[in-house]
């Protein structure tokens, strides 16, 4: 099988600064070659839409949209390293000091509780949406003379599910099979972030710690199901191998010892450890105890070879840091830390809410998988595959989510047994924008923006970049695409649009890609 979509975003530091700095040239250029193209896309779908000049509104559209993307994009200022805008974050944080969990640059492991980040509606502001308007939402015979057609197309295989709605007011404005559930591949990531957001909240860290056991001078490094903690030098706010190991050799000095007997603990997650695809560059072997997302090379996102045992590596790693402290190791085997032990010093991960976001911008399964038995764990349910699907599952259901004919097989969507439907994935996005549930905002914030960062950075290069924000969604003859969009008339809409049996990858996204271009260019009230 293959998943294109999961391949690395690279050198993404350098990058986003290059794309700040060249934004406003990037965006004239964009105007230039979206002009005609959306003009086409108008007179395609002029002949169904009985108004007249549907073109105008189309072309128009250009206009309209490049101006909420200068606006939305380049006038938001330049990108941090996590792919989101800081000047919204930070003009957002000062509106409106409510809701989630810090969001900055900043996400380091330190004491200090994390700034809160805005709720639902600046948000949706800042995404160039509004919360209320004069003008109406667009008109369902509209949308339907709009999108039947090019979501028929046969590049989009056989089967279809698809739904738009007007955040606004959750009102359903499109449903083709909506309610069809079919194999979303990694569109799942949506539902996995709503389930731990919900279970735990967006200001939950996983901690990662080393304990000595009494009077057997044992030291355990414990897994706290973290897959972003880092051995790098520069952990870029992530929890640090290299710190924990300073500290523990810092205590055990204290403590007058020098040499330890060293293992690791990786019993927080049960069951296999290896995901049903097998052995495979997306993801690594889902422990709870791994460095770097056990990735072999220096990448950090996409896909990738993986070390083979996750959790002796990271052990490894961590006695060969110990050594350049002073302290000397035994070579680390498996162990389970007592209650007794004592916990000598421990990292901490950025919050849930950042992790969230990671995940969905680059299509992390290693968090996905991670963040999925973490909802196990926090609602009861064994923290293996099996316990993970039941407890996202329940978490959504205790949302109010439309649940019928889902089924979760694992959190990252690798699996092709995951059943969704796109009136559960509008309604995730739609319950993400409710001022009632600011704990889901890193949902919205977290979705790659079209043209700029993710798994959507080249893709929308000629039409409606920065107006789309979605997640992806690819498997072999699945293709999938689920987020938000600003229309012609600015109004926020959710989309959610599932193909299966596609025969090819690239014409299925441009098929996709050119759906969600059409809603932004939509003036369909």
């Amino acid at each position: 099988m293959v998943v294109p979509e999961l391949r690395p975003w690279r050198a993404a530091g350098p990058r986003l600064a290059r794309i700040a700095d060249a934004v406003r040239p990037r965006l004239a250029r964009t105007a230039t070659a979206v002009r005609p193209r959306l003009v086409r896309l108008g007179r395609t779908v002029s002949s169904q839409v009985t108004r007249p000049k549907t073109w105008q509104y189309t072309a128009g559209a250009a206009t309209a949209g490049l101006a909420l993307a200068v606006g939305v994009v380049t006038a938001a200022g330049p990108w941090d390293s996590s792919g989101q805008r800081t000047a919204e974050r930070d003009r957002a944080a000062a509106e409106r000091p409510t809701g989630g969990a810090d969001h900055g640059r900043n996400s380091a492991t330190t004491d200090r509780a994390p700034r809160p980040a805005p709720s639902a509606a600046t948000v949706l502001t800042g995404l160039g949406g509004a919360t209320g308007g004069a003008k109406p939402a667009p008109r369902t015979k509209a949308l339907a003379k709009l999108l039947d057609p090019l979501l028929d197309a046969p590049a989009l295989g056989d089967r279809q599910s698809a739904a738009v709605v007007d955040i606004t007011t959750g009102k359903r404005l499109y449903g083709d099979g909506a309610g069809t559930a079919l194999t979303p591949a990694s569109t799942t990531k949506i539902a996995t972030a709503a389930a731990v957001l919900s279970a735990l909240g967006p200001d939950h860290r996983l901690t990662t710690r080393a304990a000595l056991e009494p009077d057997t001078g044992e030291l355990v490094l414990v897994g706290g199901g973290d897959p972003t903690l880092t051995a790098r030098e520069d952990a870029k706010g992530f929890a640090s191998l290299r710190a924990l190991a300073e500290d523990t050799a810092a205590a055990l000095k204290k403590d007058g010892v020098r040499e330890v007997t060293l293992s690791y603990d990786t019993t927080l997650y049960a069951g296999d450890e290896l995901h049903p695809i097998g052995v495979d560059d997306n993801i690594a072997r889902i422990t709870a105890l791994m460095a770097d997302e056990a990735r072999a090379d220096d990448s950090t996102s996409g896909h990738a070879p993986r070390v083979p045992e996750p959790a002796v590596e990271a052990a490894r790693t961590f006695a060969d840091l110990l050594k350049d402290h002073g302290i000397k190791t035994t070579p680390p085997g498996p162990s389970k830390a007592t209650n007794r032990a004592r916990t000598l010093a421990e990292v901490t991960s950025p919050p849930l809410s950042v992790l969230v976001e990671r995940m969905l911008t680059n299509s992390d399964n290693d968090i996905a998988e991670a963040l999925a038995r973490h909802t196990a764990l926090a609602t009861g349910e064994r923290p293996d595959l099996e316990g993970a699907g039941k407890a996202i599952k329940a978490e959504l259901g205790k949302l109010g989510l439309p649940m019928k004919g889902t089924e979760f097989q694992d959190g990252s969507g690798l699996d092709r047994d995951n059943l969704l439907t796109a009136d559960l994935l509008t309604s995730l996005l739609t319950k993400s924008a409710d001022p009632a549930h600011p704990e889901l905002r890193p949902i919205l914030t977290g979705l790659p923006v079209a043209g700029f960062t993710g798994t959507l950075t080249t893709r929308y290069e000629s039409g409606a970049a920065g107006l789309v924000r979605a997640k992806t969604g690819t498997l072999t003859g699945v293709n999938a695409l689920a987020g938000t969009v600003v229309d012609e008339d600015g109004h926020l809409l959710a989309f959610a649009f599932l193909a299966t049996g596609t025969p090819n990858t690239p014409e299925a996204r441009s098929a996709l890609d050119e759906a969600a271009t059409a809603l932004a260019a939509c003036g369909c009230t």
